[in-house]
């Protein structure tokens, strides 16, 4: 097998350096020359080691190494994609796969399910979250990377796969038949109150802009007379969908997102095709710092439009394109091929990969050189920077004894022990977390790991270094050692002082186990700031208006 990689390799490479130098005689191209040199270097150098090197090496591997470190040079968008990683990108792109309909992941050095998908064959079959996986057909799975796991639970549609998991003191053994999987783009929606509704668009897989009309269609069916679009956390993905998305808002002809790159052939002006669904409707569009790509895309393009109102925080800032072009042996590379510009003609991109520091890092385009653009209205808009909020949300910060409890995954496992006691509990509308449940909490906590440094001790910490550093702490050690007495944390005092936040967290562990992914979902509408804020300016059409036009009301 190995001579077999070898040779397939060596003719892959050796074709490459042929075809390029032809083409190089023939266009006396010294761009291509230098290209052709180079390839017959490195072809040579993979040769030579694989003759002479001390130990065997394996060539296809060391020579994948190399395309990733060259890529690595450009911008992190542009990947090779080995044949073996095709069905991975495939479900990155269509949202679709094979397999059981579980997300699997590790939690303290053991791998789990995290979330089995409502209605597919995981959910189905019995599994639940925190269910340790033990086997996957006759492969022990314990010590392999969640990757692994994952390819083996995955397969064709309508083939067998047996599964064992640990569950408490309990092992259980299950035969899951493969399904195609295909996850919805709107994992949500349903009405915050009785006139607001609420979509969650979690990704740009295939199908997203068929997942929010339906869902759209639905609200207004039950007498929803506003929306809260929310593409928080959502990466991006499909252009096509996110141009759609802008058609259900605003009217057919309208430009909503346009590529320009180096070739004619990616150059292209998207509009929207269709009449909208409803071009009236007060729109607010929830956005953070996770927010990439097409969902900056549909966040800008209706700012730009002045057809929705952005609350939270500066999205991330990705506005380049990648394209998808098949090499030899089934291989692939996604390519950056063009930046994308919204109706205002601003570009997002926030990061300049094409100047790196001495280190080999890109920065940020510095404030001075963004550019001032303007909304349909008139409103001031900046480029280069991702896609800044109309009112900005600060984000949430937690104290240290939450991350601690979160990150140890002992409110995870609370979820597990709580679930495995009660077989069911309110709505996930209605359910809290009652003093009872805490207390319970609290007693479990008892001899269990979970310490951790407040930021003042840390503070502390760091004033000791540059004393140290600078010769001054014999003069202040005395009042240190003072200070550290009195900040010195009280975890009992802690599980009282930051209960509330706590208590949200346990709220959400507790009823996924219930009601899955939806369910966590629908729950944090009723503790969320975003929301609140977006239900405050949803009914007051005033002062909707006003920040729609302020800007532009200012600037004459």
């Amino acid at each position: 097998m190995i001579n077999k990689n070898r040779n397939r390799l060596f003719t892959v490479l050796g074709t490459a350096l042929i075809a390029v130098l032809l083409f190089s005689f023939v266009n006396r191209n010294d761009k291509l020359f230098a290209i052709a040199k180079n390839l017959d270097i490195f072809a040579s150098l993979v040769r030579e080691l694989d003759s002479y090197y001390v130990d065997e090496i394996d060539a296809e591997s060391l020579v994948t190494v190399g395309i990733n470190a060259m890529l690595e040079e450009l911008d992190p968008y542009t990947e090779y994609i080995p044949e073996e990683n095709s069905d991975d990108f495939r479900l990155m792109t269509t949202g679709e796969y094979g397999g059981v309909g579980a997300l699997i992941g590790n939690r303290t050095g053991t791998n789990m399910i995290l979330m089995p998908y409502k209605g597919f064959p995981a959910q189905s079959g019995g599994l639940r979250i925190g269910d340790e996986i033990l086997k996957v057909d006759t492969v022990n799975v314990v010590e392999k990377a969640t990757a692994d796991i994952s390819k083996l639970l995955k397969g064709p549609a309508n083939t067998d796969v047996f599964v064992q998991v640990k569950r408490g003191e309990d092992t259980i053994s299950v035969n899951l038949t493969r399904r195609k999987i295909v996850i919805s783009n709107v994992p949500y929606y349903g009405k915050i109150d009785d006139q607001t509704g609420y979509i969650k668009l979690s990704d740009f897989t295939t199908n997203a802009a068929s997942d929010v009309r339906k869902a759209l269609v639905d609200l207004k069916s039950q007498g929803v007379t506003r929306l809260v679009l929310d593409v928080r956390d959502n990466p991006g993905g499909i252009l096509k969908e996110a141009v759609e998305i802008v058609n259900l808002f605003i009217p057919k002809g309208k430009e909503v997102v346009s590529t320009i790159g180096k070739l004619e052939s990616v150059n292209a002006v998207y509009k929207t095709t269709k009449s909208p669904l409803d071009k009236d409707i007060p729109l607010v569009v929830l956005i953070n710092e996770r927010s990439a790509s097409a969902a900056e895309i549909v966040a800008g393009a209706l700012q730009d439009y002045d057809r929705a109102v952005l609350i939270g925080r500066k999205t991330f800032g990705k506005g380049l394109v990648q394209t998808t072009v098949p090499l030899s042996y089934n291989s692939q590379v996604k390519v950056t091929t063009a930046k994308y510009y919204i109706p205002s003609g601003r570009c997002i991109q926030a990061i300049d990969y094409s100047k790196k520091d001495e280190m080999g890092n890109s920065s940020s385009i510095p404030d001075s050189l963004r550019n001032e653009f303007t909304t349909k209205n008139g409103r001031i808009v900046k480029d280069g920077a991702g896609i800044e909020p109309d009112r900005m949300i600060e984000p949430k910060s937690y104290a240290p004894i939450t991350y601690s409890l979160v990150a140890r995954s002992l409110v995870f496992d609370f979820g597990n022990e709580f679930y495995r006691q009660n077989n069911s509990i309110g709505a996930p509308s209605d359910f809290q977390i009652s003093e009872d449940i805490y207390k319970d909490f609290v007693s479990w906590l008892e001899g269990k790991e979970y310490d951790y440094t407040t930021y003042v001790e840390k503070a502390l910490d760091d004033l000791v270094k540059y004393a140290e550093k600078e010769n001054y702490f014999e003069e202040i050690q005395p009042t240190i050692k003072d200070l550290k007495k009195k900040v010195s944390h009280n975890k009992e005092q802690d599980l009282i002082t930051y209960q509330e936040e706590i208590k949200s967290a346990l709220k959400e562990e507790i009823i996924s186990r219930y009601y899955y992914q939806e369910g966590v979902v629908e729950a944090s509408l009723y503790d969320d700031e975003d929301i609140d804020l977006a239900l405050k300016v949803l009914s007051d059409q005033t002062e909707l208006k006003n920040i729609l036009i302020a800007t532009a009301k200012r600037k004459n």
